[in-house]
């Protein structure tokens, strides 16, 4: 039985979405009204498709919202966490997975389309959290860009709790030569969902700045990816653009 609202779960118990006004079905009103109008938990309806015994689709999906407390947490539960939830399993986390390395592909062929990271920062901020948000674990990575600023690798690099001793600006100029980059971005994630920058964070920034002027390659910004927040040091003025 779903927990959310018993009550309301027994009203519904031989209620399907078939039966609701058409503008309140989560597909109908997709097509409608466009995605932008769905709740999460109608956002969530869609991709489960279906509901559990006594309980349809819309109520399954709030109660998941409950359990987890986000739809970002949905998305960055291990399988362990996703299967043990009444009227989830295996395939379903796989069809998630799937949903979200898609999301990715798309962003970082957007990027690419975009031509400059400079010019599309937004695109480029997008991009960076697909990819670190649902680390769980502090990642350094780069994004690394030919003399036009367009996007040649995005790489991790280090991984593990992030300070100057354990990222070592030499790693970084041997991957930016081996690219054959002129610029860097340097990106890496806070699992806290703190999007500040540290002292250690300002420390390596620095570091790092020094070690790549030597080789003639620009450090354009150093973004810090914390959930769906992100940290620029290049807007704060903290990066020699």
């Amino acid at each position: 039985m779903c927990k959310v609202d018993l009550a309301l779960a027994h009203e519904n118990k031989e209620q399907t979405l078939k039966s609701w006004p058409s503008s309140e079905r989560p597909r109908e009103k997709l097509l409608s009204l466009g995605p932008a109008s769905l709740s999460d938990a109608e956002l969530l309806a869609i991709f489960l498709r279906t509901g559990v015994k006594g309980c349809n689709v819309v109520d399954l999906s709030r109660q998941l919202l409950v359990n987890f407390g986000s739809l970002a947490n949905v998305f960055c539960a291990n399988q362990q966490e996703f299967c043990q939830q009444h009227g989830l399993g295996s395939a379903k986390y796989v069809q998630l997975q799937a949903c979200l390395e898609m999301s990715k592909r798309y962003l970082s062929e957007q990027l690419r389309q975009t031509g400059n990271a400079l010019t599309s920062s937004q695109a480029t901020r997008d991009y960076l959290v697909s990819e670190l948000r649902q680390e769980t674990r502090e990642v350094f990575a780069v994004l690394f860009l030919d003399n036009q600023h367009q996007v040649l690798k995005f790489e991790r690099l280090f991984f593990g709790t992030l300070n100057a001793a354990t990222v070592y600006p030499r790693v970084v100029v041997e991957q930016t030569l081996k690219h054959h980059a002129a610029a860097v971005i340097l990106v890496h994630n806070h699992p806290s969902g703190v999007a500040e920058a540290s002292i250690a964070d300002k420390h390596i920034t620095q570091k790092l700045e020094q070690a790549l002027q030597l080789i003639d390659v620009r450090v354009l910004d150093h973004i810090i990816v914390a959930g769906h927040q992100c940290y620029s040091f290049a807007e704060h003025g903290q990066v020699s653009v």
